[in-house]
């Protein structure tokens, strides 16, 4: 902290500590306790001055600002202080007490027991939430030493911190839990010298008060205390993986099991996590643990739904043993299991799996609308989960899951009517369930990466193919269907029949894309935009569905560009980028990108008469970028042409430079900063390319081996830089009020610039002197833009822009390093700044000579 904040600090102090003068807002106090706290963490709280030793920092804090203590003093001995006052305070104390030092300074004159002794609890002023707030959260900063939880459990605080975790506000009881976590782990750790017994015997007085607390309230018949408690066990649990905590375990075993002998079993969610939580930990985790009995009996004593979250918890476990993690998965598949059973003709088969128990409570829950879209909503959510796990031990069953899947797909739509009671009851349940479908389709597309028969594969497009073809698909599932078959094209290749694979996908394909152009009329621009996404990712894609690299895979891939070029769907896609939504413009600007690229643009496009379609498209595309009034298309625009000349795909144009040019010169008007940002990563590609075709690297360690003089090098690069204004657009980025342009641009001139100091060519021009900033930039750019329009038969292209002596003079001239770290910090570090603090809370009570109040 400077000087100016530690003369400001005492009147600061005065004005908290006045009742006259009411505390503008709450924030201020907030922003002080963060100060305060990021001084005692880091030391001395006077700049360049001694530094208290390891822990001392809150004493020096004390010492160095005695109005600190004053203002303590004050707020406690006001007759109807302010609540937030008082809370700030005693959170502020708990702060400065944290070092044993600061703890001792606050013990003086017994100031410490009025604040967190039982006093203060029996006044009109606990009634307040914000007071037991701020004594809560102050003792938890306290108790950082042995000295505060043996004050604590002296004075009696420790029942009163016991009493809270019952509290009425839902804020304070968790709080007052976090709190009883912490001590109970700190006494332990703090007074382990010998192994401590299972009977508690040898524990701290204060760990013996805690574990009884939590014991009494497992055993209660209060909800809520058993749920408190239990939120402390897994708190305890999961954040702890001591030795100690086996030997507390061993006091809740007892009180957990019978809760779980309970009908209903008792906060069966809190029981889970419970379980889950010590089952992560390396001390419960080894296979001979109890622990894995006790989750075997918890999966058979919960409902069906905690069950499954319980198993989908245990499956993804690394080290957990089989014989949990079989039983496991037959309890998340019960479900399914019960749905082929109720739609087959022959219920009395093995299902998918055998059943850990009998499926009564399943078949009850999938008999009652809500429940059974319930439990299959979680179902299919865990089934998706277990796909994304990086490592799975166990074999689902591929065919008869995938069959389950799509039955409850033909379900949702209604194709599917079974013979059975529950089955016909589920059927007519899920019709038009946008849960269900949505979740369905992920699961699909999820488990793409299984390997299927060519049977299974067709049937996945038949049904995928209803989706997308009924008018009745919502927009939401039609774009999940569009998703999923993209995934099952891309996935093909796991087929052991290549013939097959290739012959069932395309004609999926021939079926599928006349379908779009039908989709590409929607009057929901929702369904026009999704299916202008899916065929950019289709197109996407086609390289992807070669199946293996033999000479066969170039025939295939042909076929399939074939098939594209035959449906047709480019003019629709054209007339698209007149469509009246902005989403859907951009989207076809994306996907007409996508269709150039792989030469599939077969019909004559409307364009210049002369011009072949790629050109048509590339005047289009640089139409919108010029002249669409929403921002969305034009950002497309940029990204197209920039990952075209990423690609490559711009090599085959005529006059490269010139399109380069007319980009930069339409980005650098362009008043959305994305457009401009989208235009730094074409001018960084372009910089790169050009240095590298001309052997001129950005890396200043790079080697040069062209036999052609490096200057010549330089001197042509530049020259080109120049002809595209290049430069011109990256100093007028340098200039946007927008930062993160700024940013890009400061980047990519400071990589420029040391590349060439460092190959010595950078020319000492007399434009200005060096460390300049952005203000004389902008001026120079500002006084030349005046100079071409008040001359406009000048030939401004010819200007000083254009010459590498003035981009490099510029170069030099400006503060580039300055202005970098300038836009690193952010645009309001001044008012965040401590004196600023200090400032407003002086300037809103009216006792600073000039009212210069921030604005945030």
């Amino acid at each position: 902290m400077d000087s100016e904040c530690q003369q400001l600090l005492p009147s600061v102090c005065a004005v908290l500590a006045d009742p006259r003068q009411p505390v503008s807002d709450d924030t201020c106090l907030e922003k002080l306790l963060d100060w305060f706290r990021g001084i005692t963490e880091t030391g001395s709280l006077a700049e360049n001055r001694l530094k208290p030793s390891q822990g001392d920092s809150g004493a020096s804090v004390l010492q160095e600002n005695p109005c600190l203590v004053d203002l303590i003093l004050q707020g406690l001995t006001l007759e109807e202080p302010n609540p937030s006052l008082l809370g700030f305070i005693l959170r502020l104390a708990g702060l400065f007490a944290a070092s044993e030092r600061g703890f001792q300074r606050l013990s003086e004159g017994e100031l410490l027991l009025s604040l967190f002794g039982q006093n203060l609890s029996t006044s009109r002023l606990w009634e307040d939430a914000t007071v037991r707030s701020g004594w809560i959260q102050g003792v938890h900063s306290m108790v950082q030493h042995v000295s505060a939880v043996q004050f604590l459990y002296d004075c009696g605080s420790m029942n009163l911190i016991l009493t809270l975790q019952k509290d009425t506000s839902l804020f304070i009881a968790s709080s007052a839990n976090e709190l009883i976590v912490h001590i109970l782990g700190f006494s332990i750790l703090s007074a382990i010298q010998q192994p401590l017994s299972t009977s508690g015997s040898n524990w701290p007085a204060s760990a013996q008060l805690i574990v009884a607390h939590l014991n009494r309230s497992l055993r209660s018949s209060v909800p809520s205390q058993v749920a408190q408690s239990l939120k402390a066990l897994i708190t305890v649990f999961r954040g702890c993986h001591d030795t100690w905590t086996g030997v507390l375990w061993s006091s809740f075993v007892q009180p957990v099991e019978s809760l779980l002998k309970q009908e209903p079993v008792c906060e069966a969610s809190l029981l889970v996590e419970l379980f889950l939580s010590m089952a992560r930990s390396p001390i419960f985790s080894h296979h001979e643990s109890e622990l894995w009995g006790l989750l075997i009996n918890a999966m058979q004593r919960l409902d069906p739904l905690q069950a499954s979250s319980l198993s989908l918890g245990i499956l993804k476990l690394r080290n957990c043993p089989q014989v949990v993690s079989i039983p496991a998965l037959r309890v998340l598949l019960q479900p399914m299991d019960c749905i082929l059973r109720a739609t087959t003709d022959h219920p009395d088969q093995p299902g998918m799996l055998e059943l850990v128990s009998d499926s009564k409570a399943v078949e009850t829950l999938l008999s009652i609308k809500s429940s059974c879209i319930g439990l299959l909503c979680q179902t299919l959510a865990h089934l998706e989960a277990l796909q994304c796990l990086d490592f799975f031990p166990l074999e689902l069953p591929h065919e008869p899951l995938l069959h389950c899947i799509l039955t409850i797909l033909e379900f949702c739509i209604g194709l599917s009517n079974p013979s059975s009671s529950l089955g016909n009851r589920i059927s007519r349940f899920l019709v038009g369930s946008l849960r269900v479908q949505r979740l369905s389709l992920d699961v699909l597309g999820a488990v793409s990466h299984w390997t299927i028969s060519s049977v299974s594969l067709g049937k996945i497009f038949d049904v995928l193919l209803v989706y997308l073809k009924s008018p009745d698909t919502k927009p939401t599932i039609l774009k999940k269907s569009f998703q999923a078959t993209l995934k099952w094209l891309l996935s093909c290749s796991k087929l052991t029949n290549l013939k097959d694979m290739s012959h069932t996908r395309n004609k999926f394909l021939r079926d599928l894309l006349p379908l779009l152009q039908k989709r590409f009329s929607s009057p929901c621009w929702e369904v026009r935009d999704s299916t202008l996404e899916f065929l950019a990712h289709l197109v996407d894609c086609c390289p992807g569905m070669v199946y293996h690299r033999t000479a066969h895979s170039f025939t295939d891939q042909d076929e399939l560009r074939q098939i594209l070029q035959s449906s047709a769907v480019t003019k629709p896609v054209w007339d698209l980028l007149k469509d009246s939504e902005s989403y859907v413009r951009a989207s076809a600007v994306i996907t007409l990108g996508r269709l150039a690229v792989i030469g599939s643009l077969n019909q004559t496009l409307p364009g210049p008469a002369r011009t072949n379609n790629q050109q048509n498209v590339i005047s289009k595309l640089l139409e919108i970028l010029g002249e669409d009034t929403e921002s969305f298309p034009r950002r497309a625009v940029i990204r197209v042409v920039t990952d075209w000349f990423r690609e490559g795909h711009l090599e085959l144009l005529g006059d490269l430079d010139q399109l380069i040019s007319r980009v930069f010169e339409l980005a650098n008007c362009d008043l959305d900063w994305e457009v401009k940002l989208h235009g730094l990563e074409l001018a960084e590609i372009f910089i790169s390319r050009t240095a590298g075709n001309s052997n001129l690297s950005l890396c200043p360690y790079a080697v040069v081996l062209s036999s052609t003089p490096e200057s010549s090098l330089l001197e042509k690069s530049l020259q080109k830089f120049c002809q595209v204004k290049l430069f011109e657009f990256l100093l007028s980025a340098l200039c946007d009020c927008d930062r993160p342009v700024a940013q890009k641009s400061c980047d990519i001139l400071i990589s420029l610039k040391r590349t060439l100091c460092v190959k010595e060519v950078l020319i000492k021009g007399p434009v200005a002197q060096k460390s300049q900033r952005t203000d004389w930039l902008e001026e120079s750019l500002r006084s030349w833009r005046s100079c071409c329009k008040d001359q406009p038969d000048q030939d401004c292209t010819a200007g000083p822009q254009q010459k590498p002596e003035w981009a490099l003079g510029i170069l030099e001239a400006v503060d580039l390093d300055g202005l970098q770290v300038a836009l690193d910090k952010s645009s309001d570090h001044m008012e965040k700044s401590p004196r600023s603090l200090l400032q407003d809370i002086l300037a809103t009570a009216g006792t600073l000579a000039e009212n210069g109040v921030d604005c945030y």
